[in-house]
């Protein structure tokens, strides 16, 4: 590696270094002196707004200086304002079941982008330290003094209200290299990443937490109900809004037939220009690459300047040029995001054909971003919304004002989510709650034991217990051996004619003549010690057995069968309780 990328390398890792340990206070902040830090940022942020918009401007050469002034005012201001009572210290909700618990995530790696980098920065940073983490911010290398000089002005605001001195960091060498190193650190937590397609990659590949951002490319429709002028302001507002650098901003038209008309006499009394046919194949010429992507040349300009690239004339005043478009890919230009005041009109027959226009613009470069719709039909509007691969349907509004909530109820936000349609975690306006993690403290409120022995007075309580049975005394094995024996010789008296025999007899024989003979050649008295007990082996011999047979002075009488566990083993042979039979 060359030295400076070493250098960017070293820089990112001692930046997370030292973000970390401010984080490690940070994290130990009330509520109260979270809110005065914030609020100290916003204030400063928002008397800097016009000299950080113009920087931006000066530096990037995209946009509008005034409308990225708007831009910060809005991050400083309207973000602040929004979720200044948002609790994000210790419980932020209870209820009877559930008590949820804020926990800050850490050092928060940022990825400013150079179409909105002012306002992307003061958004980041309030976002981060609202919810207690610390940030440190990777700058496009083409928006570098802008971003960081927005840095400092939140930096030394915070640090004077009691912000720990690292807590917010600017990489001053920002390199490929050096932004990688800061998201794959092992002490970074989570990634904002707005950028490039390839930057967000990146981020979701670095193996950590990320909130990415896709392209837009969006499509709004204007249904045959809409209020034509409205919309045909609105479209234009939020197309040129800074020279169409936020991503949210409309890139497509698509319009029913039937009002075809009268929205072309709407846009060109507004300032859109619609292009002949070779008008429009020279601009599209100068939109994209020789490799059919967006040239970075025309991102941010003007709609004049477009068309003095592309050699054409315009009218004096143009605001947007407009071209007619008949397809949707590769093949053609101008339905691709042009993130400039550039619009593709197509012309539909219905609401059915307007929606899958719609979907296929999405589909070729913005999926899951932003849609939106004129109509006076609200039933049209949700129907159209059920349809739209879009995590924000704008309705009767300026896509790029509505999508990021400054015309909108939508949370502000200057980082869209595309969910899973753009590859991201979440479809969501990223806020100050997408970089908490929430504990969750629950108690039980559909028991699994009605009653619980806690809930039962000690005494009340039963312990179950249980006991092996022990074989019977040989006292009492031998009483009933003469029972048996007396019983069977009354019934061999009283039967003779069926062969009655001697007990000595029916003793000698084998034991498979009868089940009653088996009996009785089990009690032969050769089973019995001298002592008249019964030497039967027993089935199971428990550490009790032994011992109650060394208290009553017997022998346990065992053979091959007989379970005997290892404490009743041992202490049996030690004490030569066993006889074998």
């Amino acid at each position: 590696m060359e030295d400076t990328e070493l250098a960017a390398q070293q820089e990112a890792r001692d930046a997370v270094e030292a973000s970390n340990r401010a984080y490690l206070t940070l994290a130990t902040f009330a509520q109260d002196k979270i809110d005065s830090i914030c609020s100290a940022m916003s204030t400063a942020a928002l008397a800097n707004a016009v000299r950080l918009g113009r920087l931006a401007n000066e530096e990037t050469g995209f946009g509008k200086a005034e409308d990225k002034a708007e831009k910060n005012r809005f991050a400083a201001e309207d973000v602040w304002s929004y979720f200044r009572g948002l609790r994000t210290v210790g419980v932020i909700k209870e209820t009877p079941g559930i008590i949820e618990i804020a926990s800050p995530r850490g050092v928060v790696a940022a990825i400013v982008p150079s179409t909105n980098p002012t306002s992307t920065a003061i958004f980041k940073i309030l976002i981060a330290i609202k919810s207690r983490n610390s940030i440190v911010l990777s700058p496009h290398p083409s928006a570098t003094r802008c971003i960081a000089e927005t840095t400092r002005i939140m930096k030394d605001a915070g640090v004077a209200a009691g912000l720990p001195v690292d807590a917010i960091y600017c990489l001053q060498n920002p390199t490929i290299q050096g932004t990688e190193e800061l998201m794959r650190h092992k002490k970074t937590a989570v990634i904002l990443a707005t950028g490039g397609i390839g930057l967000v990659r990146a981020a979701y590949s670095s193996g950590k937490p990320a909130f990415g951002v896709g392209p837009g490319n969006v499509p709004v429709y204007v249904e045959k109900s809409a209020d034509i002028d409205k919309a045909a302001a609105d479209i234009l507002t939020g197309t040129c809004f800074d020279n169409g650098t936020i991503c949210a901003s409309e890139q497509s038209v698509v319009v029913e037939s039937s009002i075809e008309d009268e929205l072309r006499e709407a846009f060109r009394s507004r300032g859109g220009h619609f292009l002949s046919s070779d008008e429009a194949k020279a601009v599209a010429r100068v939109l994209v690459t020789e490799n059919r992507t967006l040239n970075p040349g025309i991102v941010g300009k003007s709609a004049e300047y477009i068309a003095n690239l592309a050699g054409i004339k315009v009218p004096s005043g143009t605001r947007c040029l407009i071209a007619d478009c008949y397809g949707v890919g590769r093949d053609h230009p101008w339905s691709i995001e042009k993130l400039s005041p550039t619009l593709a009109f197509f012309v539909v027959d219905s609401m059915e054909s307007a929606a899958a226009r719609c979907n296929e613009i999405l589909h070729f470069g913005g999926m899951g971003h932003t849609a939106g719709m004129h109509t006076r039909d609200r039933a049209a509007a949700i129907r159209y919304g059920e349809m739209m691969p879009a995590s924000r349907v704008i309705i009767n509004s300026p896509t790029t004002h509505g999508a990021i909530g400054f015309s909108t109820d939508l949370p502000p936000s200057m980082t869209l989510g595309c969910g899973s349609w753009g590859g991201n975690v979440t479809s969501d306006n990223i806020s100050p709650i997408h970089l908490l993690d929430v504990k969750r403290v629950a108690f039980e409120t559909k028991p699994i034991i009605k009653t619980t022995p806690a809930a039962i007075a000690p005494e009340q309580q039963v312990v179950p217990t249980f006991e092996r049975p022990r074989a019977l005394p040989a006292a009492k094995r031998v009483a009933i051996a003469a029972i048996v024996d007396e019983f069977l010789k009354r019934k061999a008296e009283e039967q003779p004619d069926k062969g009655a025999r001697s007990l000595t007899e029916k003793e000698s024989m084998p034991a498979t003549e009868s089940p009653v003979k088996t009996v009785i050649h089990e009690l032969r008295p050769q089973s019995l010690t001298e002592n008249g007990e019964l030497r039967v082996p027993v089935a199971f011999v428990s550490e009790s057995d032994v011992r109650d047979a060394l208290d009553e002075g017997k022998k346990i009488y065992i053979n091959s069968k007989t379970i005997i566990t290892p404490s009743a083993k041992d202490l049996g042979e030690e004490k030569e309780v066993f006889s074998r039979v």
